[in-house]
């Protein structure tokens, strides 16, 4: 069941990096930006520009996807078996609306819906919360940090 928190830190940081297996069986690991949490145990990604991750799914129809939270410095590890809905399919035109509703014209680029069935979540923290660091610690360290790095913004 995809909890509250990954739910959370989906909606705020859909950047995920997806992990699947080439042929060969080597670990391969892409970003994808167009992350939505579909129901309890199904998170989704437009396909705008990704043959390889495509490519792996087609021999191997599972992958892990990890979140992070930057400035809480939580995340939320993800793995289960895919599904690959492309554009001509009835059910990605009902399935696409979710997409242009959250990334506008972005969405239109979409040329499948790469589905996965959550069967694993696990959650992610740094090492200074087992130190006793908490979340509004991390959040001004880490709104401070990146605030020098892009002053101005």
């Amino acid at each position: 069941m995809i909890t509250d928190e990954a739910r959370r830190i989906i909606r705020e940081f859909p950047l995920g990096i997806v992990a699947t297996i080439t042929a060969d069986g080597r670990p391969a690991a892409s970003p994808k930006g167009t992350f939505l949490v579909l129901d309890d145990t199904t998170i989704a990604y437009g396909d705008i520009r990704s043959p390889g991750t495509r490519r792996n799914l087609q021999k191997l129809p599972m992958a892990e996807v990890v979140f992070v939270d930057t400035f809480r410095r939580k995340g939320v590890r993800l793995s289960g078996t895919t599904e690959v809905v492309d554009s001509e399919a009835a059910r990605f035109k009902t399935l696409i609306t979710q997409w242009k509703a959250t990334w506008g014209d972005l969405a239109n680029r979409i040329t499948a819906l790469v589905l996965i069935h959550v069967d694993t979540v696990k959650p992610l923290t740094t090492p200074p919360y087992d130190d006793g660091a908490t979340e509004a610690e991390m959040i001004a360290m880490y709104r401070d940090k990146y605030a020098k790095m892009f002053p101005g913004s």
